[in-house]
């Protein structure tokens, strides 16, 4: 007989699943402020850690809106349906899928043929990324050049049409990832841009490998994030 392998939840995912009840239940009415971290801390009696951790993740399937500096504040409206990323799908799961086969031949390819010009726009856009810290829709934004920018270093005309065909998903799709790379490493904005950065050398280096490994790296965490939460969300 076939046993179901059970993987302990972690604290983060008990707190997330707690909180996500009560908003349904209507203990946290939509555009409520949710108490503070400490609070949460507190009642949970886990650590600010895990509760910041189960915070994000509430963000990344959009239950709730942390305003920087203005606290934790129940999403308004609520994701209609019990809806959440990986509805219609699975479409953000399926995105990923495809990121990874097209962005890893891109960074390889542009290790190989990049000019000067390319590095210096990737340079150019890595400068945006870092005066863009704490600024949320900027970051998006410049994310989403870094990765079209790679595209056109390929020189792959193929390649850099299928990435501006997938532009009006990727906006979606980066904007979620981002949430979920934050969560899945209780990162912060910094660690990403290094993240970045790592990926710009190798291209520059002409390490077509090395561009490969470390976009198909950065990539790849994402996907175990969202499996688990896709999974987490299924079990609620």
């Amino acid at each position: 007989m076939a046993f179901q392998q059970i993987r302990p939840q972690k604290g983060s995912e008990i707190v997330m699943g707690q909180i996500k009840m009560q908003i349904e239940s209507g203990t946290y009415a939509p555009g409520s402020k949710l108490p503070t971290v400490v609070e949460l801390a507190a009642s949970f009696q886990v650590g600010r850690s895990t509760i910041r951790e189960a915070l994000s993740g509430l963000k990344a399937i959009g239950w709730v809106d942390i305003r920087h500096g203005g606290g934790t504040f129940v999403s308004n409206p609520l994701p209609a349906d019990n809806a959440t990323l990986f509805d219609q799908g699975d479409s953000l799961q399926e995105v990923q899928e495809v990121r990874r086969f097209i962005e890893v031949g891109c960074a390889s390819l542009a290790a190989s043929r990049r000019t000067e010009a390319n590095i210096a726009e990737l340079r150019d856009i890595l400068q945006s990324m870092e005066r863009s810290l704490g600024n949320e829709e900027d970051s998006e934004q410049a994310d989403i050049r870094f990765h079209l920018e790679i595209a056109k270093a390929s020189h792959n005309s193929l390649m850099i049409g299928m990435m501006e065909s997938l532009t009006e998903r990727l906006q979606v799709s980066m904007k979620a990832s981002r949430r979920l790379w934050f969560f899945a490493e209780l990162a912060s904005a910094e660690k990403l841009l290094q993240e970045h950065r790592d990926i710009v050398d190798a291209i520059a280096a002409g390490d077509e490998a090395l561009a490969a490994g470390r976009m198909s790296q950065h990539i790849q965490k994402v996907d175990q994030v969202v499996q688990r939460l896709a999974k987490h969300s299924s079990n609620d």
